[in-house]
């Protein structure tokens, strides 16, 4: 059986040597995140475009989907709890925007980090709209149906501040 050696300098040029069934392995785990980041890709772009049917469709469409808010300690439960938490969103900022400045990935997980701007027209967790703009740094955490590939949850933090 083949192997190969890999130098890496950062830790003094150490050559590694793998087995052939190593590199199936890194390769399944790329093939993994590669689809997951093109879930996130698609579930941004979607909000982006405020095309609502988008974004649900990125989610597994049963009771496992959730949303979770971390600031506000509030989990919108099962694909339905997910639509009613987008229809608040797309009420409370109407022209919502999201810019991704980071992204993370592991199999299973996927993170992004974003910033959110847009004009607070509608109430947002007990916050007034004064129709002033919003700019929120936030991060966001994406698991993932491990047999669809499809969303299970989003989770995501921010300072509540900012709102």
């Amino acid at each position: 059986m083949a192997q190969f050696a890999c130098r890496i300098p950062d830790i003094g040029g150490i050559a590694i040597k793998s087995h052939p069934s190593t590199r199936v392995e890194v390769q399944a785990m790329s093939d993994i995140v590669e689809r997951q980041r093109e879930i996130v890709a698609r579930h941004i772009r979607g909000e982006n475009e405020h095309d609502w049917a988008a974004v649900y469709d990125t989610f597994v469409q049963d009771d496992r989907a959730h949303y979770d808010v971390v600031p506000l300690s509030a989990v919108f439960k099962g694909i339905e709890g997910v639509r009613g938490f987008y229809q608040t969103i797309a009420a409370a900022l109407p022209n919502l925007r999201i810019e991704v400045k980071s992204e993370y990935d592991v199999p299973g997980c996927s993170i992004r980090e974003v910033v959110i701007t847009g004009t607070h027209l509608g109430e947002f967790a007990g916050v007034k709209p004064l129709g002033n703009a919003i700019r929120i740094e936030m991060a966001a955490f994406y698991t993932f149906d491990s047999a669809s590939g499809k969303l299970m949850a989003e989770k995501i933090y921010y300072d509540q501040a900012d709102i």
